[in-house]
């Protein structure tokens, strides 16, 4: 689901150690380009707004958050399983937008990327942010088209996605094939988030994407083949004060079905708002009313490094439908506090419905770090 509109607020980043470097310079820079003259207007999220492609490919810089999200499944080719993760996020400052000094901080690029190895036993990743410009990190509003140092990914005209992303430890070169259309999640790509109406965001995904590439670690290029799963959100808004974090699956089925399910969570665990959209391989959509939605942890995990405590292992009752989330390694926690501020759990999982094998997929939780000091 992907709604980081709080934890990229300005707040969050500022508390990130390594912006220090970057805050030293916009201080700086102040002096010189004035101060902001006020909050910028953002674009707000309203119902019934139609998504036009290939434009909404592309990035929305009058919206204050955006996230393109990429994540899944690769087999190497003596049998191994990886799961992997590419984001990158898009997020507008609260500098004076009409400042037309190149220097001024109006837009700022972060990216995570993480390889999910029970090999290795733990989620190797990295992290970068920086502002927009210079050649360093821009967002496209052409189509998807973002670039964070030499961290890119780019949607070609025949809608493939090219990925490129060397890390500390290991480098990223992926291409993601569409099989099937767009996803529109929600009413036709406005996604509620809470029981307001403002707050949603704008929602599409791309479920089973073919995937081709290498990863290299140690120097050492392998060939990899999967399948993998893109989500593409913007929204101005903040969730409900209640809300502590969130739980999300992203599913690629055997069947060639695609299933998204979310719960926005207090900090009892209880939910405030949730969804679920089940899409067969005919391109059939099945929504699942909110009442009928249950998620019930079946075994948790504790952080060696930061003593959160998820709930790893997940039952989802989905109207008629029992379906089963088992990690890949318990270890898929992601530390964030360098860029966005936030610590979250992000990981590869199988998928059963009503006890048979299912498919593969990707479930991510936050706000149980935040939640365990409340």
């Amino acid at each position: 689901m992907k709604f980081f509109s709080d934890v990229l607020r300005a707040s969050s980043l500022l508390r990130a150690q390594r912006l220090c470097a970057l805050l030293v310079l916009i201080f700086c820079l102040s002096a010189v380009t004035g101060t902001p003259s006020g909050t910028p207007a953002f674009t707000r999220v309203i119902p019934g707004q139609t998504l036009n492609f290939p434009r909404d490919f592309g990035a929305h810089p009058d919206f204050r958050t955006e996230w393109w999200y990429a994540t899944g499944w690769l087999h190497t080719p003596d049998g191994k399983l990886l799961g992997f993760q590419v984001t990158f996020f898009r997020s507008a400052t609260e500098h004076d937008a009409a400042n037309p000094s190149r220097f001024a901080p109006k837009q700022l690029i972060v990216a995570h990327a993480a390889l999910s190895d029970p090999a290795v036993g733990k989620l190797v990743h990295d992290q970068k942010i920086a502002r927009t410009g210079f050649g360093l990190a821009h967002a496209s509003q052409a189509t998807t088209d973002v670039k964070l140092h030499r961290w890119t990914m780019r949607r070609e005209p025949d809608g493939r996605y090219q990925i490129a992303l060397p890390t500390r430890d290991f480098t990223l070169s992926l291409t993601l094939t569409p099989s099937q259309p767009v996803m529109l999640q929600g009413e036709q790509g406005y996604s509620r988030k809470g029981p307001v109406a403002g707050q949603a965001s704008y929602y599409y995904s791309e479920p089973q994407l073919k995937v081709t590439g290498q990863i290299t670690r140690k120097g050492k290029p392998v060939t990899v083949n999967g399948s993998a799963w893109l989500d593409h959100e913007w929204s101005s808004s903040l969730l409900d004060p209640r809300a502590v974090g969130w739980d999300w699956v992203g599913a690629n089925l055997d069947d060639g079905s695609a299933l998204m399910a979310f719960r926005i969570r207090t900090v009892d665990s209880q939910a405030l708002w949730q969804h679920a959209t089940l899409r067969d391989a005919h391109g059939r959509l099945r929504a699942v009313s909110a009442d009928s939605i249950r998620f019930t942890p079946l075994r948790e995990w504790r952080s060696p490094r930061t003593g959160a405590r998820y709930p790893v292992a997940m039952q989802m009752d989905l109207g008629d439908i029992r379906w089963r989330l088992t990690p890949l390694q318990d270890d898929q926690e992601l530390d964030s506090r360098q860029s966005t501020g936030a610590v979250y759990w992000e990981g590869a999982v199988t998928i059963e419905r009503d006890g048979k094998p299912a498919g593969r997929g990707y479930f991510e939780m936050t706000g149980y770090l935040k939640a365990l000091k409340l």
